[in-house]
């Protein structure tokens, strides 16, 4: 009995433990590439933005993303590759407008995404 409760308590306490660094991961994660795409929504609204500098993003995306697979979809990653795909094209065009759209988008799916797989109630039910 007293076996099957430390047993118990252990896996428990690594669970939480798995939880709270999953969050801090995924929230460190994609802080960082928050604030690349931060960078680059206040260059393109300047229209200063060039192809370069969302290359320099999709960068630090490629960089964060391998990593990522582990704890997030593949369709997920995806979406990412295809918005930041749109503004790269957009940014080599040189239309700032549209590429301000796109990674008005690009910083909603960083900040929402993270949350979507972290432990909540909501996330549970």
């Amino acid at each position: 009995m007293v076996k099957s409760i430390t047993y118990t308590a252990v896996a428990l306490a690594l669970c939480i433990g798995l939880f709270i660094f999953t969050q801090w991961y995924l929230g460190n994660q994609f802080g960082e590439f928050s604030d690349a795409l931060d960078a680059l929504y206040v260059k393109v609204e300047d229209k200063s933005a060039t192809a370069e500098d969302a290359y320099a993003v999709r960068e630090i995306w490629k960089d964060k993303k391998s990593k990522l697979h582990i704890f997030i979809p593949h369709n997920d990653i995806s979406y990412i590759d295809y918005w930041l795909s749109e503004c790269l094209g957009l940014l080599h065009e040189g239309n700032h407008e549209l590429a301000l759209g796109k990674v008005e988008v690009l910083k909603e799916i960083a900040e929402n995404l993270p949350d979507a797989y972290t432990v909540k109630l909501e996330n549970i039910f």
